[in-house]
This record gives C-alpha cells, structure tokens and sequence, in this order.
C-alpha cells in the first residue's frame, strides 16, 4: 500500500497549487520541499521578494511624486539594502505562514528534505539528518528552475550576484552590470537605476523582450535610458575579472570592457531537476532541465505530471499555479479542467508593462485587418492626480468585426488594468463594449474608452457599423 495518493515535489505556485487541489478532492497528499522555507523560488528569491522590493525602491526613493515636489524629493536620502530588505523579509514570512496554515488546514503533510526517485513509484527524502522512504500512486514535479552562470562568470564572490542571490548585497552599489536583458534583468535595471545606481545592461540580441509589442518595448527603453540606463545591445560577455576584490570587470567579444561595483547575471534559467534521479523513474529531461508534457500535464511515464517553470513556457508564477491545478485533477480523472491559453503578462519594470492577447507585429505576420486605439495616460485625469505622464493604453482591434484582439499598456497599474481588457477578449467582446459602457472617474480605466473611440475615429462614419 502506497503512503499517499499524491506526492508533489516542490512548493513552490505550481506545487502548493497541484498539493491542494489533491486535497480537496479528498485524497491522501504529501508535499516535498527541500529549502528551510516554503514557496520555492517564487516566494524566497523570485516574485515575491523582486516585486516587494520594487515596491520598496518605488516608496523609499519618491520617483513618483518627484513630478509634484521637484527632482530631489525622497522619502529618505540614503536608501540602504537593510530597507529594502526588511519589508522583503516582512512580506516573505507572511506569504510562508499562509501556506502552512493552508496546508495543514487541507490535511496535507509537509515532508522536509530533497527528493529523489528510487523507481517509479518511490522516492527517497534526505533532510538534515534523515532519510525516508515514501511511495505514491501519483506526482506531480514543480521543482521550478535556478539561475545560469554563463561560463567564465565567477560564482564564489560578492560582487557577482545571480537574482537568486540579490539579499547578499551588503549595501547598495554605486554603480552595476546587468548580463540578460530578459524579464529578469530589466526589472532589475529599473529598480537600481531607479536607486540612482548607474547601471550598464548587456544583451546578445538588438532587440529586447521580442514577445511585448515592439512599440511598447521602445517605449520602455527610452524611459530607461531617461532613467540613467546605459544599454549594450549585440554585445556578448566573455569574461569577469575581480579587481582587488571590490571592483568587477566584465570584458566584451568585442574587446570593451565595462566597469563597476557589481555584476548581476540575469542570463537565463534552468530546470531544477539535476538530483531528482529521474532516470529511476523512466523520465529524461532537456538540455535545460526541462520536462516535456501533454496538455494535461502528464509526463511520459503515465503517473508522473510536472507543472510551472519545469515544464518551461510561459514560466509565469500566475499561470503555474493554474498548471498545478490542472496536473492534480488530471491526475485524478477530473475532466474539464483545463489550462487557459488567454493570459496576461505582467512585468515589473519602471514603468509597469502588461499585455494580452495579440501584438501589432502578430497581426501584421497574420495579415489580420486590424486597427489601433491609443490613450495616453497624460490624458486622463487619473494619470495626472497619481504624476505618471508616460503611461498609455494601446488597444488593437479587428477594422471589420471590431473583436478586441490584444491590450498593451505601460505605466502605473498596467498589471492590474489588463484585466479589464482580458475579460473582453475571453467573452467575445468587441471594442464597442468600452465605448457603450461607463467607467469611474477618474480612473486609469478610462483608458480603454479613450482608446476605443480613438481607434473606431480612424475607421469610416467613426466604426458605426461595428455592433
């Protein structure tokens, strides 16, 4: 007889997810992690700590109301990492009793060590001075990943941090390297340049975050280099030199060398599936870790589900929570769940972006009909009262049915405003419900009727045939 129905290994979005949904459909649950705190990566050293700590950098450095009190307003002169830090560790240890109270609210069993399978059907947990011996019917792995050192980068001194590694700053460096420009490394570009650390951001490629809609990402790099943001696109990283142990030297393939206090890696992410021992349990993973699965989330061996950023795209904490879920109940014979192939991005940049559906750039490949509402946050009251003069809305449209095909939006609020937009696309809404409905003012939802009459103003008689 197996010790659980279910053991999901990993705690963090996508495993408390898979753990409870297991549990309220009444079955026997095990949970593994193998970090002294719950969460995973998300919780510990990604999302929730990244996102706390920009809002910190937000309060703390008052760039908003700079705008109302002049350009030398703070909150308090010398932001130090010990403040940053501290409502990190605040929002951190809450978000972690949460868990434990869902947990053991749900009946479901926290085994404390690092996972390995023994066969199919059993694994071996080793934690500070134990070992046991579990076996499941089903598991769900939501190891999640870890961050990758580009060869030649030094991985053993202060001054060369990985995302994971941020907390270890002593204090806020003067000036920083960021390697990748990815999700990653241009949130927290934003964030130390925000700080008034001069930071230099280096990327192989001449074009950053190619998933955003291209005039939206031009938007956000121009106002990270207003912001102080040198950028170093198509340059490529060959080296790290340490220069009497305080200063780093990164040295470029095209013989440039750039200096400063701290170098930050942000050059990708790797499956953490290295010492779960999945060749006992019939399971390979890719070159990066990464393990392969059907639309419900099973792996190839039939027992074994995998959900979050193992599985790899589109590696977003909101949507592995949905992907763990889905894996329990699948794994349980529940039908009808599925995953949503409709869902926001939001990222953390100064400004905030967030987008659904689909970008300029996707239409035009399509040769879809399409037209563009913009609102530009200086526009409407809202922006004025909260300073933000550079937020805007853009609205993509069909020119003919008038089905609202994707909402993109930079500035403050933009992941929560994308909902709205989000809502609309998945009921088969078109772009007259925001021109025939009213919203609160003043609100930055305003946005979305101001860019739909814009937008249907550009089509014959104002779109009055669109209904």
């Amino acid at each position: 007889m197996s010790d659980y129905d279910l053991i999901v290994i990993g705690s963090g979005p996508a495993g408390h997810h898979a753990a409870i949904q297991g549990a309220k459909l009444g079955r026997r649950v095990g949970i593994v992690e193998r970090q002294p705190m719950l969460g995973g990566v998300c919780m510990n050293t990604g999302t929730i700590p990244s996102k706390t700590l920009r809002e910190a950098v937000l309060y703390l450095s008052g760039v908003h109301q700079r705008g109302f009190y002049g350009v030398s307003y703070r909150v308090k002169p010398q932001v130090t990492m010990q403040d940053l830090m501290f409502r990190c560790h605040h929002v951190i240890q809450r978000e972690v009793d949460v868990y434990r109270a869902q947990f053991a609210r749900n009946g479901v069993d926290l085994l404390e060590g690092e996972a390995a399978f023994q066969d199919p059907h059993t694994i071996l947990v080793t934690g500070t001075g134990s070992r046991h011996l579990y076996r499941a019917e089903r598991f769900v792995i939501a190891t999640g990943t870890a961050p990758v050192r580009p060869r030649g980068m030094p991985t053993d001194h202060g001054a060369v941090i990985d995302s994971d590694g941020l907390s270890r700053l002593g204090e806020v460096p003067r000036s920083m390297i960021v390697v990748g420009g990815g999700v990653i490394g241009m949130e927290y570009a934003c964030m130390f340049s925000t700080l008034g650390v001069s930071v230099t951001l280096v990327d192989g490629r001449h074009r950053l975050l190619e998933f955003l809609d291209g005039e939206i990402v031009d938007a956000l790099v121009y106002h990270m280099r207003s912001a102080g943001v040198t950028f170093r696109l198509g340059e490529v990283v060959e080296g790290v030199e340490l220069i009497e142990g305080r200063r780093v030297v990164a040295h470029l393939a095209s013989q440039k060398q750039l200096h400063a206090d701290t170098l930050l890696s942000a050059a990708g992410r790797q499956g953490n599936t290295e010492h779960l021992n999945l060749g006992a349990a019939g399971l390979r993973p890719d070159t990066r870790g990464r393990l392969a699965v059907d639309r419900e989330f099973r792996t190839a061996v039939p027992h074994i589900y995998a959900a979050g950023d193992v599985v790899g795209f589109p590696s977003l904490a909101s949507v592995s929570m949905e992907q763990g879920r889905v894996a329990s109940a699948s794994a349980f014979g529940v039908p009808s769940v599925t995953a949503p192939t409709l869902f926001p991005y939001g990222i953390y940049t100064i400004p905030e972006v967030s987008f659904v559906g689909r970008t300029e750039e996707e239409l035009t490949a399509a040769q879809v009909p399409y037209e563009v509402g913009i609102a530009n946050y200086r526009e409407i009251a809202r922006g004025g009262i909260i300073g933000d003069a550079i937020g805007r809305l853009k609205l993509l449209f069909h020119r003919e049915t008038g089905a609202v095909l994707g909402v993109h939006i930079i500035g403050d609020g933009a992941t929560e405003l994308v909902h709205i937009g989000q809502a609309v696309i998945a009921l088969g809404g078109t772009v007259r419900y925001f021109v025939d409905h009213v919203f609160n003012y003043p609100t930055l939802a305003e946005c979305y009727k101001v860019a739909a009459l814009a937008g249907l103003n550009k089509l014959p008689l104002g779109g009055a045939a669109i209904g």
